[in-house]
């Protein structure tokens, strides 16, 4: 049988014709040279149906991804899936059908039982077909067959559908998940969720594949469990030599393995073969907590702007996930475009009349944090004049300062020069107005050092007469390091300093979206006219703050602040989240869901000026990373400042900071911080329902059985209501409604 080749260069555009009567043997076609793509036409076959059955063999050790589809609409999916079989490229056949067992067979374009592609080895022998001229609402199945040596080898079934047309009144419903570590964790959360026959489609939010090994703080291997480079030479590798050494991902081979090895889990494969996916990234797809093509890993301690080793993970993706390009269906990726123009992944999709996805990009397109991990700990950056300026008034906080250079003569000059390579900062930054509070840091650990008849008296504030704002007074207290930068920052400080940048830069030094994509998701969610604008958004929105003033005798005066747990997010961004959330509120029945913290979380995000702008949004918790409260444990167990400080026991009991006698988050009307697993979506014209399906962290380090898994599932539902940013849920046994201005169920 000879059907015409088409190279995997993009998403191929197959048509897909009537049932088929009848099929055959045609002869190859003519293929124009200069055509690369081959479009196929829509002809069906004609000839004897019996030629259509035939005998396939299992051939899951050819497809050992299996296969996936993604981004439907009412007359278009991606399909998807790798071939495997020695080096050079591979020839497939497509086959799809509307019943599993494949007795209603589609045409498609000019082939009559089958299509043959080519799986390129120029992108790891990946295939991508976008399927076209679909009906609407419409349940597909789809398989791919490798022939070898006479055998014909068929992949795993694959089912899809497609949307609802724009106009359908039919209900909406869908799955969100993100995070899912593949080192020493299982994916039992997908075990549950493929369960759910209802679930048309899964919007999976980021942090698909993490570019690490084995990172101690976060990841534990396991045999079974394990990640590894066949190139291992090309990847960043961290504690080399000791029982701690990892490696990161830094070449388009190290990139690949992680694809290839978190979809030869048999769960993922089989919710990819059963739903379709709608497919965003988030950070760990190229690095942690990264802006750009910018990675955080050394804390500001040496450049990290690295695009080639980001354009590799970007080509990765693009090969390994089943995404379409509606406004550029020819899209292929070309390593040599300059990045940031390689490629735009921010889209929307619409499903029916109540349901409108807009799948934004937030790391592709930001600014630098708002604190630098290198920032000086003692730089002054906001005089008293200014400060006063700023707030009306001189805040207790601020922090005294003293020109280094002449201050007693510029004996505290001497000495933080001479501690420069010791401390670890550059002697450059010994000049002009420093914080008292850091000099007095340096120094006395300096004297540590010396006998007490050589030591430096410290400088006593009350003799200062000058007090600002300095980086100290964020919280920052190391020379590099994301403690003070991108986690833990003193709440009021931080909000003069990053409202004082905003207004400087005119907005860019809280760009998340950049300039273009901004228009675009404003532009696309004020025309829609679906009932619900959901945006799938990365990272949290809902203010996460925790209040330790009054703990000062157990933590000590030091760390007796508010401070923000993350600066990293859209905490760290707050007066762009302002602003968006005032253009939303404006916009109506708009629901954010997210991922990235680990936690699940429900609250309605507003304009901190004005609780009635405000939107609502759903946290879903991590399918198997390690939790939020887990994670702030290990951060504060390696931390010797926050060790001493009893950090650790502030980090196990996070739950109940995140719900002070002060109500630090009036936003945030749920948490749970220590489960992990997946939401569920269920919206129509009148509500839209969120369920979190939660199970207890310990779970997912053991391979549990999937007959066991309802038990351990615990849910949690809410319902918001159309025309109304109001978050409703069942608490005490009785419906209530979540009031951000009360911080309470009412």
């Amino acid at each position: 049988m000879f059907m015409k080749r088409r190279d995997f260069l993009k998403a191929v555009a197959v048509s897909v014709g009537a049932l088929i009567v009848g099929c055959g043997p045609k002869d190859e076609e003519n293929v124009d040279p200069n055509n690369i793509n081959n479009e196929p036409n829509n002809t069906n076959g004609t000839n004897n149906a019996d030629q259509c059955e035939e005998v396939l063999e299992p051939g899951a050790q050819f497809f050992p991804q299996s296969v996936a589809s993604g981004d439907p609409t009412p007359a278009t999916v991606i399909l998807w899936t790798r071939v495997q079989d020695g080096a050079g490229d591979l020839d497939l056949e497509l086959q799809v059908a509307l019943d599993e067992e494949f007795t209603q067979r589609l045409a498609l374009g000019d082939d009559g039982c089958g299509m043959v592609l080519t799986a390129g080895a120029g992108y790891d022998n990946c295939v991508k077909v976008r399927l076209t001229d679909l009906d609407p609402a419409t349940r597909y199945f789809y398989r791919f067959i490798y022939e070898k040596d006479g055998t014909r080898y068929t992949s795993n079934v694959g089912r899809t559908q497609t949307a609802p047309a724009a106009d359908a009144d039919v209900a909406a419903t869908f799955a969100f998940v993100s995070c899912q570590d593949f080192t020493g964790k299982y994916f039992n959360t997908y075990k549950q969720l493929v369960k759910d026959d209802d679930i048309e489609f899964v919007v999976h939010l980021g942090d698909y594949v993490y570019e690490t090994t084995g990172d101690p703080q976060f990841q534990m291997t396991t045999p079974e469990r394990t990640v590894s480079f066949r190139d291992s030479g090309d990847a960043i590798i961290f504690n080399q030599g000791t029982d701690n050494e990892f490696y990161a991902a830094s070449s388009l081979s190290n990139y690949r393995d992680l694809y290839r090895t978190y979809r030869s889990d048999d769960w993922l494969q089989r919710a990819h073969e059963r739903y379709p996916f709608i497919v965003i990234w988030d950070d760990h797809e190229y690095s942690d907590d990264c802006y750009g093509a910018t990675a955080t890993y050394f804390d500001g301690a040496q450049d990290e702007l690295d695009e080639t080793r980001r354009k590799n993970a970007n080509q990765a993706w693009f090969e390994y996930m089943p995404v379409d390009y509606l406004d550029a269906p020819d899209f292929q990726y070309d390593p040599s475009v300059p990045y940031g123009d390689d490629i735009r992944i921010y889209r929307d999709i619409r499903w029916g009349q109540h349901a409108h996805l807009v799948m934004t990009d937030l790391r592709s397109y930001r600014a630098d944090h708002v604190i630098p991990e290198d920032l000086f700990p003692g730089e002054l950056l906001m005089t008293q004049a200014e400060l006063e300026a700023a707030m009306g008034e001189l805040p207790a906080w601020a922090d005294p300062y003293v020109d280094v250079a002449t201050h007693d003569g510029g004996l505290y000059a001497t000495v933080m020069t001479d501690a420069a390579d010791t401390v670890g900062y550059p002697a450059s930054a010994i000049a002009g107005n420093l914080s008292v509070s850091y000099i007095n840091a340096v120094v006395a650990a300096v004297n540590e050092t010396l006998p007490a008849d050589m030591q430096v008296p410290l400088i006593d504030p009350a003799t200062v007469t000058d007090a600002g704002l300095t980086a100290w007074s964020l919280g920052k207290r190391t020379p590099t390091g994301s403690l003070g930068s991108r986690y833990f920052v003193i709440d009021v400080p931080f909000a003069v300093w990053a409202t004082s940048q905003y207004e400087a830069t005119s907005g860019a030094s809280e760009q998340a979206l950049g300039a273009d994509q901004e228009a675009w998701f404003l532009d696309t969610m004020r025309s829609s006219d679906a009932t619900w604008k959901v945006w799938g958004n990365e990272f949290t929105l809902t203010q996460r703050a925790i209040d330790l003033r009054s703990l000062a005798a157990v933590v000590g005066e030091a760390f007796a602040n508010q401070y923000l747990l993350s600066a990293e997010d859209w905490d760290g961004q707050r007066n762009r989240r302002d602003d968006l959330i005032a253009e939303l509120a404006d916009v109506g029945n708009v629901v954010a869901i997210t991922g990235d913290i680990h936690a699940f979380f429900a609250g309605t995000p507003f304009v901190r000026s004005d609780t009635s702008q405000r939107i609502i949004e759903f946290v879903t918790g991590a399918v198997s990373s390690t939790s939020m409260k887990q994670l702030l444990i290990n951060t504060a167990a390696s931390d010797p400042a926050l060790s001493a400080a009893g950090a650790v026991t502030l980090a196990e009991q996070i739950q109940n900071f995140l719900f002070g006698l002060s109500r630090p988050n009036p936003p945030l009307a749920y948490a749970r911080v220590d489960h992990a697993g997946y939401a569920k979506i269920e919206c129509d014209g009148a509500a839209l329902h969120c369920t979190f399906h939660q199970l207890d962290e310990d779970a997912v380090a053991t391979d549990v059985p999937q007959a066991d898994l309802d038990m351990m599932f615990e849910t949690k539902r809410f319902r918001v209501d159309a025309g109304a940013a109001d978050l409703f849920s069942d608490v005490g046994g009785s419906e209530k409604r979540w009031d951000p201005d009360t911080a309470a169920w009412v």
